[in-house]
């Protein structure tokens, strides 16, 4: 057979906008909607195709996600072995350390054997709890058995028993009504008391928001399984449950968590790319979504996790047109002016930097091992020992916590252990470019470059107490947005983007402070004018003691 050259066609992005317009007005928006992803998808590979320093190992992983960065995932078995040479002029000691390891990771004890895997009957707090008494005998009573000994109590036999339903149930009275055939009157049975003024009960809305923005369920999908149970609750009213909570005791709330979090001795922040389909319309129509920067056409998700001593973590959430640096400058802002700089950890790029307030950076050493663990195919003896070195430092931090070390016995014992690993590890990485050994330009060259531009901020854990590692608790707050993005696709509008983000922040700071999310949030709506007139006393982390106290209102 001839072989025929394929048929170029030249169209640019708007060009095809207008034909997929086009489509929708002939064939309606469910057949085009496909096909305006797949033109994403295809821009955005453009993009990525166009980077200068693209690799396709790097391309695989921003399209199909990153893999496992462990040492023994990322490097063959016969590259991991004990035995192996150190690259190029290292001493077999120096990689070594192995006084640094921790005996229960170094194999010096024995793993813990492991259980029966069966959830212990204790763990259902949950289940509504039932006492059940024996029929005919109590404590006290004489044996049945030898008649001469006496019964007495024992720590009660626990049985569990499960059963499904949906989401959201519910009742439906059917009210008895009687006239009179020769008046007319009307008698009407009367509404139990347990069955409220209301038809949506605080704990609906409760249950959708920690289905949709803790799990990250569309909307339609909770529809369909409320409809297949019997029980509708279109995606209109789902979203009118949600806006109108939002605005009592959850905003309340939401907006003293601000204040808190401005406070904090440490903020971890990042973003991800979002969508949010009213600033995609205004994008398409060459309309600026950004008051100080008319060409900004990126939509973004920022997590800002803030920590401090007394108080579990908080987690905030921020959509929109402005970068996380922005994000934190504008929360920083209501920081109390006598407190000192916080402590800050982020990756290396310039947007992560609130402009104009002054923090004390650290950059997140997981970063730059990435780069590392993405060449380690073509300089396996190289990664390893940079690997190695890493892992030392990684498990004398985990050590620290697993003894419960203060942020400066923590500091001391890195300045000990980790100081002397970084040191050796810093000297092999200008030996590399001094003596020739790897070409600046080539992808290690370029890892190594990484590590010695941010050498500073990247091992500020070994001049600050209370300075972390890495970055990755800011990185896991973000797959709340992440699982939102890749089930919903986008938001509509930038109002319910906010809506998101309220309830975002408020659900991963009670995962943070191991409270149940639904619990809480009913209990801000069932107490809306307490929490209103004393916000504080709502957080999270404190708000049981308000509900046992004697002027709790009914739940």
């Amino acid at each position: 057979m001839e072989k025929t050259e394929p048929k170029i066609i030249e169209l640019d992005k708007q060009q095809l906008e207008a034909l997929l317009d086009q489509i929708a007005a002939t064939m309606g928006e469910e057949t085009a909607g496909p096909f305006r992803l797949l033109l994403g998808w295809y821009v955005s590979l453009l993009a990525l195709i166009g980077r200068k320093n693209l690799t396709l190992r790097r391309l695989r992983r921003l399209l199909l996600g990153s893999g496992s960065e462990r040492t023994r995932d990322v490097l063959p078995a016969d590259d991991r072995s004990d035995d192996q040479q150190q690259p190029s002029g290292e001493s077999a000691g120096a990689g070594d350390g192995s006084h640094d390891v921790p005996a229960s990771r170094s194999g010096g004890a024995r793993r813990p054997a492991r259980g029966h895997g069966r959830t212990a009957a204790e763990a259902y707090t949950g289940c509504e709890q039932v006492v059940v008494k024996h029929p005919c005998f109590q404590a006290g009573d004489a044996c049945p058995e030898c008649a001469d000994g006496t019964l007495y109590p024992l720590s009660a036999s626990h049985v569990v028993r499960l059963k499904a339903q949906p989401p959201v149930g519910g009742s439906r009275y059917e009210l008895e009504r009687l006239r009179c055939g020769l008046c007319g009157n009307l008698q009407k049975a009367e509404l139990p008391e347990e069955a409220g003024a209301q038809k949506y009960d605080p704990t609906v809305a409760s249950m959708i928001a920690t289905l949709r923005y803790g799990q990250g369920l569309p909307w339609k999908r909770i529809a369909q399984i409320q409809q297949s149970a019997g029980i509708p609750l279109p995606c209109s009213v789902q979203w009118e449950l949600v806006r109108d909570a939002a605005a009592g005791g959850p905003g309340t709330v939401y907006r003293q968590l601000h204040w808190e979090a401005a406070q904090g001795g440490l903020v971890h922040n990042d973003d991800t790319s979002m969508r949010v389909q009213e600033l995609t319309v205004k994008i398409q129509k060459g309309e600026a979504i950004h008051a100080h920067d008319p060409q900004r056409t990126g939509v973004f998700t920022t997590s800002i996790l803030s920590l401090a001593e007394g108080r579990p973590t908080i987690a905030l959430f921020f959509t929109g047109p402005r970068h996380s640096g922005e994000n934190l400058r504008d929360l920083l802002a209501k920081r109390m002016a006598d407190l000192p700089p916080p402590l800050q950890m982020c990756d290396a790029l310039s947007r992560n930097l609130p402009r104009e307030l002054e923090t004390i950076v650290a950059n997140c050493l997981c970063h730059g091992r990435r780069n590392f663990c993405e060449v380690a195919k073509a300089f396996p003896a190289e990664v390893r020992y940079v690997l190695e070195c890493l892992k030392q430092v990684y498990q004398i931090d985990a050590k620290a916590k697993q003894d419960g070390l203060s942020p400066e016995e923590r500091l001391r014992l890195h300045q000990q252990q980790s100081g002397p690993v970084m040191d050796r590890f810093y000297a092999w990485l200008q030996q590399q470019f001094n003596q020739r050994k790897v070409e600046p330009n080539s992808s290690l060259g370029q890892a190594i470059s990484y590590m010695l531009k941010h050498w500073e901020k990247l091992t500020l854990f070994l001049r600050v107490a209370g300075a972390p590692l890495d970055n990755n608790v800011a990185e896991r707050a973000l797959k709340l947005s992440i699982r939102h993005r890749k089930n919903s696709l986008s938001y509509k509008t930038m109002r319910g983007a906010e809506v998101g983000d309220l309830y975002m922040s408020l659900i991963h700071t009670c995962y943070f402070s191991a409270v149940d999310p639904f619990d809480y949030l009913t209990a801000l709506q069932r107490n809306a004018e307490r929490v209103s007139a004393s916000p504080a006393d709502w957080l999270p982390w404190n708000y049981r003691r308000q509900l046992t106290g004697p002027s709790t209102a009914a739940a």
